[in-house]
């Protein structure tokens, strides 16, 4: 396409020449008094402005906007920005296109997360690894293995001051430039923390609890869990190394965190936390840093109470990282719309694997992209019926899914049935996900 064309189908007008767009630009500066720097891939306009004086705008004071027409510049961007307030910071990348610009709440994203990493190391070594490469690291999360405590799980978060910073950080470690012990390692965003208003999250009367050992019995949780105060906990529902401790009153789980936060359960240190509430209206997604939602609850047999509360799984973020079988997807939310195929809008073949996460909804769908990730083979649906007291047919599936890295094979069952061949395959993927 000839550059008038791409300039008319873009609704932006002629095509300016570089001389042009110099001038442009000068004369933006000089009529705003702000600066213009070019570094790593952006073009930073302004951040400070003139005059300004104190610090940085807060966190949530930034909007990200995409498909910006090539042939747009700062000249034509600022004045569109300014109707909104005054602008503190534009940084613009120079490789998107498209006739639509779409905006949204910038997540300003601090963590990362980081996969591959060996399973013997521990946190101090992993966090000297990451300074010694990255500027602003602030923390590094390191959670054990489900069976063996002394080892990692083969991934970590780690923090840094900034999101600036967690972006140059992300640049730095780009897989193949920096080997750690000699391993290639994955990198990529975390899903940003939930956040959760003071208001809602003093209704809370559920603990999360962290680092169980696999044989610990929810009897036994509950009975530790009354010690302090006998008869104050409801229910328990324990998951593989995590658990969920339901109290009657608010007050005693508070109490009951802090006096069991750090305490041994059956020889493993556990963590304590309040549990989130998770948006009952969302559909499945079962977030890394996240929730089980309403939907995936009422299939894996949680209660739904009043007061939904996340099941913070305390897990990585997205699925093009997974490794090793430690843990399972974090679907964004997907975008359910359709769209007119118009003449001459080219059309090439896709694997779906080459896709991004958001494209997938179902949970069958992202157990084949995980395990296609990780390069484990398909995974096997085997299935098994029994008929209930009424006559009905239920069904349920068992999972098989074999490692090609060491030859193993493990294999998932929901304890669920279903009346429906799709939703016992959906709730065996599920299932499967939630257990990696």
């Amino acid at each position: 396409m000839h550059e008038e064309n791409k300039a008319a189908a873009n609704g932006c007008g002629k095509i300016r020449s570089g001389a042009q767009n110099g001038a442009a630009l000068l004369a933006l500066m000089e009529k705003t008094g702000y600066s213009m720097v070019q570094q790593n891939g952006q073009r930073k306009f302004g951040g400070p402005p003139p005059g300004w004086e104190g610090p940085p705008p807060p966190r949530g004071c930034e909007v990200f906007v995409g498909k910006i027409p090539r042939d747009m510049y700062e000249d034509e961007l600022v004045p569109v920005f300014e109707r909104a307030g005054k602008i503190y910071e534009l940084r613009l990348m120079m490789e998107f296109s498209g006739k639509f610009i779409g905006v949204c709440v910038s997540l300003d994203n601090c963590r990362l997360f980081i996969g591959a990493i060996p399973k013997d190391k521990k946190k101090e070594e992993i966090l000297n690894e990451m300074k010694k490469v990255t500027e602003g690291v602030v923390d590094v999360i390191v959670y054990p293995n489900a069976t063996d405590k002394t080892k990692n799980r083969g991934f970590a978060f780690v923090e840094y001051e900034s999101h600036r910073a967690a972006a140059m950080a992300r640049r730095r470690l780009i897989p193949g430039t920096f080997q750690p012990w000699g391993h290639t390692i994955q990198v990529d965003w975390a899903d940003p923390e939930k956040v959760v208003d003071d208001e809602t999250m003093q209704r809370v009367k559920v603990l999360y609890v962290r680092n169980l050992m696999i044989s610990t019995t929810e009897d036994k949780i509950k009975a530790e869990f009354n010690k302090f105060k006998p008869g104050v906990v409801e229910r328990v529902k324990k998951l593989r190394d995590y658990a969920f401790v339901h109290f009657f009153h608010r007050e005693d789980a508070v109490a009951a965190m802090s006096i069991m936060n750090g305490k041994c359960i059956d020889g493993a240190s556990i963590e304590v936390t309040l549990a989130k509430p998770v948006n009952k209206e969302s559909s499945w997604k079962p977030h890394f840093n996240g929730q089980i939602s309403p939907s995936s609850e009422n299939l894996l047999g949680f209660p739904n109470k009043e007061d939904g509360t996340q099941k913070s799984l305390g897990k990585p973020a997205s699925l093009s990282v997974r490794l090793n079988g430690q843990h399972s997807p974090s679907p964004p939310e997907v975008e359910r719309s359709t769209y007119p195929i118009f003449p001459g809008i080219k059309l090439s073949p896709i694997s779906m694997y080459s896709l991004k996460l958001s494209h997938f909804s179902s949970a069958v769908m992202h157990l084949d992209y995980f395990c296609h990730k990780n390069s484990w083979a398909p995974p096997e649906y085997c299935l098994y019926s029994t008929t209930s007291q009424d006559g009905k047919t239920l069904l349920v599936y068992k999972v098989f899914i074999s490692s090609i890295a060491d030859d193993s094979q493990s294999y998932f069952m929901p304890e669920k049935l279903c009346t429906t061949v799709e939703d016992a395959k959906e709730l065996a993927a599920q299932f499967t996900l939630l257990h990696l």
